[in-house]
């Protein structure tokens, strides 16, 4: 069975997005970058929200020959998996190896959990709570950014308690701290 990892960039403050919805303050350098392409190998499918989703697509056009290689590495990793987009809105896709869902099914994200051969993430704080609810986030990779924003679109749901363990960590230059955990239970 593949495991759904939730991997987000959030404030200290558990942000993803400010009040007015910038997230510029979590761009990573190229350290982080490079850390996170890495994490990304094993990624075979994203399962994305349409925010989130209009943000990542970039990465399907981006003209990568004038970026530097780390940037190019992670366009290449991003194209290379298939995408789900859940939206009620969204009329088509702009990228390749994608479809849309209208609706989130946990018993379907169940089943593709079930005969993937490689992880899945879920990606944006509005589908990850779904996913989250459905008890279907085996595990969390959270890069906390050195930033309080003092509100926003929150990183995690509340309504939730989980037990977690802590499967490693990292500490990066430019003070972003990487915490993986799994969960242990409820």
């Amino acid at each position: 069975m593949a495991t759904l990892i939730y991997s987000t960039i959030t404030s200290l403050d558990g942000y993803v997005a400010d009040e007015n919805g910038n997230f510029d303050w979590a761009a990573p350098d190229e350290e982080v970058h490079t850390f996170v392409n890495d994490l990304e190998r094993s990624v075979d499918t994203y399962l994305y929200g349409r925010r989130m989703y209009e943000v990542m697509v970039a990465w399907e056009t981006m003209h990568t020959t004038d970026e530097p290689a780390f940037m190019r590495e992670y366009a290449d990793i991003w194209r290379a998996a298939d995408k789900i987009v859940y939206s009620k809105t969204l009329e088509t896709v702009s990228s390749a190896r994608t479809r849309i869902e209208r609706d989130f099914h946990p018993e379907a994200v169940r089943q593709l959990k079930a005969s993937a051969r490689r992880d899945l993430t879920v990606g944006g704080p509005d589908l990850a709570a779904q996913a989250i609810k459905a008890g279907l986030v085996d595990e969390y990779q959270l890069f906390v950014t050195p930033v309080v924003v003092g509100g926003g679109k929150r990183s995690l749901p509340d309504g939730i308690r989980l037990k977690l363990e802590l499967m490693d960590e990292r500490r990066f230059g430019s003070g972003v701290v990487h915490l993986h955990y799994r969960i242990i239970g409820p």
